[in-house]
């Protein structure tokens, strides 16, 4: 199934996100995040990886890290910064860390993935799993991510976008009302992330299960990411 880079019609109700609406979600979902979401966005997670261990450089920042169930499968010449706005979820990322000896895990912080505090050009690679639907603006997002990056490194994303239309579409939409409590939008489309037409997008691949998850490359454009972001 495709999915939908623009939503002109979208004239149904969607609860706005914001930060604390994010933690409070998150928050809830703590407890039995791994045993929910675990399985059915572990391949995703996997070609994410993949695709960070085989891009050139080191300096690698995940975004969103949650729990922390992607950190095993960095190569360990990577060297890992996570972040996370939910401090439950990073306490479980931190034991994580510890119990597993992930020495490629080089820092795990609370951050705002909208007002990060690293310098520009901090990484060669920045990778958002399940968040750019999670955040307020998801523009915003993508502006930080090519902030923190330098120039021809790699931004990359896997995430639900909506369906074009169908049983799918319908449900999404349906879905939309109850983004705050959920903590994400079901009706993401992958224009509430970027414009395809302005920045550099190297691949769009569909991940298992049934294509429910889509992986997005990006090679870094930072000036094109902040024209989105003052739009």
């Amino acid at each position: 199934m495709s999915i939908r880079t623009d939503i002109p019609d979208r004239d149904h109700p969607r609860a706005v996100l914001d930060a604390e609406g994010v933690r409070d979600a998150y928050r809830r979902w703590a407890g039995v995040y791994d045993l929910v979401f675990g399985g059915v966005s572990a391949h995703g997670r996997r070609r994410a990886v993949e695709e960070v261990n085989r891009l050139p450089g080191t300096r690698v920042l995940e975004v969103g890290v949650g729990t922390g169930l992607a950190l095993p499968r960095y190569r360990p010449e990577k060297r890992v910064v996570g972040i996370d706005l939910s401090r439950e979820m990073l306490e479980k990322a931190a034991t994580r860390v510890r119990e597993e000896r992930l020495a490629q895990v080089v820092g795990l912080s609370e951050m705002n993935a909208e007002h990060m505090a690293f310098a520009d050009d901090s990484f060669d690679i920045a990778v958002a799993m399940f968040t750019a639907s999670v955040v307020p603006n998801a523009k915003v997002l993508f502006a930080e991510m090519s902030r923190v990056v330098r120039p021809g490194g790699h931004l990359l994303f896997v995430n639900h976008f909506a369906a074009e239309a169908g049983l799918r579409w319908w449900v999404e939409r349906s879905m939309a009302p109850l983004s705050r409590l959920l903590g994400w939008h079901p009706d993401f489309a992958l224009s509430d992330l970027l414009d395809p037409g302005a920045v550099r997008v190297e691949a769009i691949e569909p991940c298992q299960p049934a294509g429910i998850f889509t992986l997005v490359r990006v090679r870094n454009q930072p000036a094109a990411a902040l024209a989105l972001a003052a739009e």
